[in-house]
């Protein structure tokens, strides 16, 4: 059963917590100790509470869940987890995690209390209602990054990565709602209703679109923000970030996943190898050229 507990804790999807580093990076404070723990708590306690939402989600949707071909094997669906030991985690964990997040910095805990309760919204009302779903994922990660700037209280961030986290996530939440609606195709509404609404034709627009808008507002930022170094050096990153969409459009389109965005994180090589070359080559720019 404690394996069934940390298993609806969701782990592997941590790693969307990670954009809470960005402030810390961009701020140029990666290498200083204290910004550096303050982060790494905010970090631990995202993903606490992150935990939490998707307690709260699959409690709700357990039902739905027992009907999804992947879905249904999660531990509460699959009947490893009993429900009243997850409602029981859902509640203990934001009990401790609320006011260690106030101890941490009374704003993040405002962002951390906002958080949860935009994401039990979602839960309950929003994932029904069609865009608003997709917009309330991406409210979720400007949450994040926010929470990531105010623990260290940045002095050079620029605003325009909060445009392109946003339309990252967008591009991340349609191209998860056109998985699923290929995955089960005549019975996406009985999973989730608000795929009645979408239609691959549409979510293809939607994709096309924010996949437009982020490369010119990741290219702005490169050559516009005022904390990069004047050389602009920081455009040499935009090709990583164009194969990074296109390679995230591959998966999607021709290897038919997109479904769970951090298994992509995870376990595609080239996406990871390309990731990781755009880290490497954000920090040498912000840090060696600055």
């Amino acid at each position: 059963m404690l394996i069934g507990l940390l298993k609806t804790m969701r782990p592997k999807q941590w790693t969307k917590n990670i954009v809470i580093f960005a402030a810390l990076v961009f701020d140029r404070k990666l290498f200083t100790p204290e910004p550096l723990a303050k982060t790494a708590a905010a970090f631990i306690l995202f993903c606490l509470i992150s935990s939490t939402v998707y307690l709260i989600n699959d409690l709700v949707d357990i039902e739905k869940d027992r009907q999804h071909p992947a879905k249904r094997h999660r531990p509460l669906a699959s009947g490893q987890l009993k429900p009243s030991v997850a409602l029981v985690a859902a509640v203990l964990i934001p009990l401790v995690c609320l006011p260690l997040s106030f101890a941490l910095k009374p704003s993040f805990g405002i962002i951390a209390l906002s958080y949860l309760a935009v994401m039990i919204a979602y839960s309950f009302v929003l994932k029904h209602v069609v865009i608003i779903d997709v917009l309330t994922i991406a409210a979720g990660f400007v949450l994040r990054v926010a929470a990531g700037a105010i623990v260290v209280e940045v002095e050079r961030f620029s605003p325009w990565l909060y445009v392109c986290m946003t339309l990252l996530a967008l591009f991340q939440g349609f191209g998860k709602r056109r998985h699923e609606l290929v995955v089960l195709e005549g019975n996406a509404n009985e999973h989730r209703p608000s795929l009645n609404e979408y239609t691959l034709q549409l979510l293809d627009e939607m994709i096309a679109v924010v996949t437009s808008a982020t490369v010119v507002a990741y290219s702005l930022y490169t050559f516009s923000a005022p904390n990069l170094p004047a050389n602009h050096a920081m455009m040499l990153t935009i090709p990583f970030v164009l194969y990074g969409i296109f390679r995230y459009l591959y998966l999607i389109h021709f290897k038919k996943e997109g479904g769970s965005p951090e298994e992509i994180l995870l376990r595609d090589k080239p996406f990871i190898l390309n990731f990781g070359l755009w880290g490497l080559a954000v920090i040498a720019i912000m840090y060696l050229l600055k």
